[in-house]
């Protein structure tokens, strides 16, 4: 009896110690990520999720507070689809055929005949052979690099590329260079150290979203082509609206048969629902299949995203009108801005970041932007690198030009006001 007593006191002594540690444990995380907290604020890159109580689209309304006719310039609805009567009835469609979801991965019971029409669907778009659909092309830069690559391998990355590129790349077991910006002379030294591994894979944005510039894909293919290289690239930022056709920078360029491997999303021209995709070579799209993690273990897409991404294809397929009226007006604030004395960063891109340097500058600019009717957002660090804060602006088909020309007054203004314009 003694000794179950004392094993019994023992046991509520170390309950009670371990009971204490966690607690001691968890204040202590409290604590420092509370200091983190405060370092970041203190910094002025906080960042604050503005609530919208309407449809996304160039005219939105915030919740809170009886704002009415903000106008929206920091949506990747590059095209307007993302409330486009079609395409909202091609997601109800789907979700009243084919249900709310699959609640299974794809190789279980998780495909559908509409994610099998979807996959063919962007492979005659992109005019490739076979797609596989992700939950995001962040999922699908996860999935890529370390499903292809091996220790023999190389792969050759810009060192501006998205975080999910970056990502993805320390996923695998490759040979990693980091060739500078669309540094051509970089890469080539790069390509030519790089001989000595069995592949070579160069991976680049076709274009870069912070800064609004398109990759030089020519002399990145010419470059691949002369030391035995793949290219890869992510279109993120020039599906459905780069090109004659919407194709993307490979077509813009004229090297649609020089890129072997495309990743994109569903999420921003494509009607901005959701999903992401990997396009190229059928072998490739069936060993992914087969090996990249986050397809073998994340759920389908759901029928709604399916018949939404479908219907803004077979908008995009039909009539390149849409595609083509965003050059006109990309070049109209691009135009007016630079007139009004600012510095825009890229070129021919509706991506036009308003290059500020401070973060401070560009958070309360972009609060007052938004005192005038206009939405736009502050970028910093660690999205952009210390001392390059911009307020980055994103242009869509369905801006007018007195939108556009509302935009540049109320930037003027600001500017003037916080000593951005003299």
């Amino acid at each position: 009896m003694w000794r179950v007593a004392a094993w019994r006191a023992a046991g509520v002594v170390r309950v009670g110690t371990s009971r204490s540690a966690s607690a001691s444990a968890a204040s202590q995380l409290r604590r420092r990520l509370e200091s983190e907290l405060e370092d970041i604020r203190g910094a002025g890159t906080w960042k604050n999720e503005r609530v919208i109580a309407s449809r996304q689209g160039p005219h939105l309304r915030l919740a809170g507070g009886g704002t009415e006719g903000i106008l929206n310039f920091c949506a990747n609805n590059y095209l307007g689809l993302s409330s486009h009567p079609e395409v909202i009835r091609g997601a109800m469609e789907a979700l009243e055929k084919f249900g709310a979801g699959l609640s299974s991965v794809r190789f279980i019971c998780g495909t559908q005949s509409i994610h099998k029409d979807l996959e063919e669907k962007i492979s005659r778009f992109h005019q490739r052979e076979d797609t596989i659909l992700y939950a995001s092309c962040f999922d699908a830069n996860a999935g890529i690099f370390e499903a292809l690559l091996t220790p023999e391998d190389a792969v050759l990355s810009d060192e501006l590329n998205h975080a999910s590129i970056i990502d993805g790349i320390r996923l695998c077991k490759a040979n990693k260079y980091r060739y500078k910006h669309m540094d051509m002379q970089d890469l080539e030294a790069k390509l030519q150290d790089a001989q000595k591994h069995r592949l070579r894979l160069v991976a680049t944005d076709g274009a870069f979203s912070m800064d609004g510039d398109i990759a030089p894909l020519r002399e990145i293919c010419q470059l691949a082509q002369k030391y035995d290289a793949l290219v890869f690239i992510d279109e993120c930022h020039a599906t459905g609206f780069l090109g004659p056709n919407g194709r993307g920078t490979d077509e813009l360029l004229g090297v649609m048969d020089k890129v072997t491997i495309i990743n994109s999303t569903l999420g921003k021209a494509l009607g901005g629902a959701a999903g992401g995709y990997t396009t190229g070579p059928k072998p490739l799209i069936d060993l992914l299949r087969q090996r990249s993690r986050p397809y073998l273990f994340s759920n389908s897409l759901p029928p709604a995203v399916v018949g939404c991404a479908s219907k803004a294809l077979d908008l995009l397929m039909e009539s390149n009108a849409i595609a083509q009226s965003m050059a006109a007006k990309t070049q109209r604030f691009r135009s007016k801005m630079t007139a009004a004395g600012f510095t825009i960063s890229g070129k021919d891109h509706p991506i036009c970041p308003v290059m500020l340097g401070d973060a401070r500058l560009a958070a309360v600019m972009a609060e007052d932007m938004l005192n005038r009717g206009i939405y736009v957002i502050g970028f910093s660090y660690p999205v952009v690198p210390k001392g390059k804060a911009r307020i980055r602006v994103q242009i869509s088909a369905v801006h007018s030009d007195e939108d556009i020309d509302r935009c540049v007054e109320a930037f003027t203004e600001v500017g003037r006001k916080h000593g951005a314009l003299p």
